[in-house]
């Protein structure tokens, strides 16, 4: 909460009201450092104003013409020849100012003279003239920094959340056209058990179109999902195909990614409910652990290769789909593994909140 506060302090308040404060504490820090000298902090403080008539115009050049047509366009010899010139010649302007203004005003009893050009001391002048630039310099800079890395991360959030939204965009076409096909393989058959499907199909969908907008949804929820695309399943393969599911902890209250497990369950189907296996089955354990998830799905496969690879492990749309969401919504919390054996294949995928 503190750094939005003070993002909100530093960038919010209104420029012109930061412009009055920098002023203010350059003149009283000056006048009260060379006022402490003869303990004359009054007048030096005029002193440190009347220097500022000349100061304001040169730091304003600097940062409203110099800084965005060459510094920040990133031509550093023309902005630094530029800036020299400015010192120069407004160092020249505070000589003038110097004999005109206050030494008549502070000073007059000083019989100092000296001609109008007066080389060393203009030169002298220049510390009137390039500190407060250069500080306004690097403040601005920074500022220009800053915002530049803000826009920089806004883009690649705003990237990030078009890619997630057009992956979840993906994920419903391919689980619907999946269904559709296990819908029209029970109609063909005239199976009793096509309205069933419609009802649960309706029910899934449901929760796709409307529930999964959110970032986050409740992992039993995810898992109620998961149960209901299973049953659908079991319609179609009947005795021909065990699944077995078991839950650890599903009253969890954590929250994850909508349709995060799904891909990895229909891709389990996909690969181990094939019609030239016999004996198929599909194994699915979810555990919530503390701040944690572990996700194991493991399925049979045939031991008969042929040449064109019927039977090796590919990644669908939906996996390939779900693994870049993961790379995306947990960087750094995640671990996915896939191994295959001779008979089956395991995905182990492992999650922190």
């Amino acid at each position: 909460m503190a750094k939005p506060r003070l993002e909100n302090i530093l960038f919010r308040t209104p420029r012109v009201i930061w412009h009055l404060i920098f002023w203010a504490v350059y003149i009283l820090f000056f006048g009260l450092v060379y006022g402490s000298f003869e303990e004359e902090y009054a007048k030096q403080i005029a002193v440190q104003a009347s220097h500022a008539l000349v100061q304001i115009p040169a730091v304003y050049i600097t940062l409203y013409i110099l800084m965005p047509k060459l510094l920040f366009k990133e031509k550093f010899a023309t902005f630094f020849l530029s800036f020299v010139g400015v010192v120069i010649v407004f160092s020249t302007l505070s000589w003038f100012e110097y004999l005109f203004i206050q030494q008549p005003l502070f000073w007059p009893s000083d019989t100092f003279q000296s001609p109008l050009i007066n080389v060393g001391k203009i030169l002298k002048h220049t510390n009137n003239i390039y500190p407060v630039m250069t500080v306004a310099v690097v403040c601005k800079w920074f500022k220009y920094w800053y915002q530049e890395q803000k826009k920089n991360q806004q883009l690649i959030e705003d990237k990030l959340e078009a890619e997630l939204k057009f992956l979840k965009s993906q994920i419903h076409p391919h689980f619907l056209f999946n269904t559709l096909n296990n819908l029209y393989a029970l109609t063909l058959k005239q199976s009793k058990e096509a309205p069933e499907v419609v009802l649960k199909l309706s029910e899934l969908l449901d929760y796709m179109l409307y529930e999964c907008n959110a970032n986050r949804v409740p992992l039993s929820r995810e898992i109620s999902l998961v149960k209901d695309y299973i049953e659908l399943e079991k319609i179609r393969y009947g005795d021909r195909l065990n699944v077995t599911l078991n839950v650890t902890n599903e009253n969890g209250d954590e929250s994850v990614a909508p349709l995060l497990i799904l891909p990895f369950v229909e891709n389990a189907f996909k690969h181990g409910a094939s019609d030239e296996l016999e004996g198929s089955w599909i194994s699915i354990d979810i555990a919530l652990k503390h701040r944690g998830l572990i996700l194991k799905v493991e399925n049979s496969k045939s031991s008969y290769i042929e040449t064109e690879d019927k039977f090796a492990y590919k990644e669908g749309i939906g996996l390939k789909n779900v693994k870049r969401r993961l790379e995306i919504l947990y960087p750094e919390t995640h671990e996915l593994n896939i191994h295959e054996s001779t008979d089956s294949f395991l995905v182990v995928l492992k999650l922190n909140f």
